[in-house]
């Protein structure tokens, strides 16, 4: 018996990296997948459909089941034909890992409206688009009386959730990603849906090219040693936030190797309050508390 067994996934930007480690072992534990996977390169030119179909041929040469998807995760009308073609071969939808993205990484004073918009468009529409579709269609499976036991599992960053300098594009499409899972886990919960974030850490095309990562992120030379930068190592946790039962909803975890935690979001911290109007000149005196 697989943890898996009898649960349909979609998984965008499986052809390779982290979302292929994902798709590998989600069949491995018994789940039928989709592989989405438009085939560009990191900074989302280009459209080759191989990658997704190689993962996919791949599952089934190790007697799975998964089929290939090329529709661009943040099209409305491809996203709703990745939700369709999932039920169409496998009957049934229980699982959406949104993990597709890209880079365009600048300073912020050089940075183009178009790399901004690139970034923003697959990272964050393209959470929310088949997000919406997948919602909609349990919606209506709760509703008709089913009981739904299904699951959105996010992808977030720490550039987004800490902050890297040259990745304000990508970090503010990774940090809206970690608001976008929670405020959807308090509103799909009376669907049966739940919805959970991972930041992860791990050695992909995207984070060798991100700036003072390359070398850091590098296989050990000892092939006995535990690579704690393998991507395989973030599809456990991904797996078991799939699974059936899993209560949890609404959190976010920073995973890397063995270690996973609960990452705290906003919170109110040290407080002045005079209860009534400030003035500029007390705020001069008063805020400097906050400038250490």
């Amino acid at each position: 018996m697989g943890a898996l067994d009898g649960r349909v996934a979609i998984i965008t930007g499986a052809g390779r990296g982290i979302g292929r480690e994902h798709a590998l072992l989600f069949a491995s534990e018994g789940a039928k997948v989709v592989i989405n996977d438009l085939g560009g390169a990191m900074d989302g030119t280009g459209d080759d459909r191989t990658p997704a179909q190689q993962v996919a041929d791949e599952i089934k040469a190790a007697g799975g089941e998964a089929i290939a998807n090329a529709d661009n995760v943040g099209d409305w009308d491809g996203g709703k034909r990745m939700i369709d073609a999932a039920v169409e071969a496998f009957g049934d939808l229980h699982v959406l890992v949104n993990n597709a993205g890209i880079l365009r990484d600048r300073v912020l004073v050089n940075m183009s409206e178009e790399e901004w918009d690139a970034v923003i468009h697959v990272h964050l529409k393209g959470h929310f688009v088949p997000a919406r579709h997948a919602a909609a269609y349990w919606r209506e499976q709760s509703k008709a009386g089913k009981d739904v036991k299904a699951s959105i599992i996010n992808t977030s960053s720490t550039s987004g959730l800490l902050g890297n300098p040259g990745q304000t594009n990508y970090g503010a499409a990774k940090a809206a990603i970690a608001a976008f899972s929670s405020i959807a886990a308090t509103e799909l919960s009376r669907y049966g849906v739940r919805s959970n974030t991972i930041a992860p850490a791990a050695r992909t095309r995207l984070t060798e090219a991100t700036p003072g990562l390359g070398d850091v992120i590098k296989a050990p030379e000892d092939a006995a040693k535990f690579d704690v930068w393998d991507p395989a190592n973030i599809s456990p946790l991904v797996a078991y936030l799939a699974t059936e039962n899993c209560p949890l909803t609404g959190k976010t975890f920073f995973v890397q190797g063995g270690r996973v935690a609960v990452m705290q979001g906003w919170s109110m911290g040290e407080t002045i309050d005079k209860d009534d109007r400030w003035t500029v000149a007390e705020l001069e005196t008063e805020m400097k508390r906050f400038a250490g």
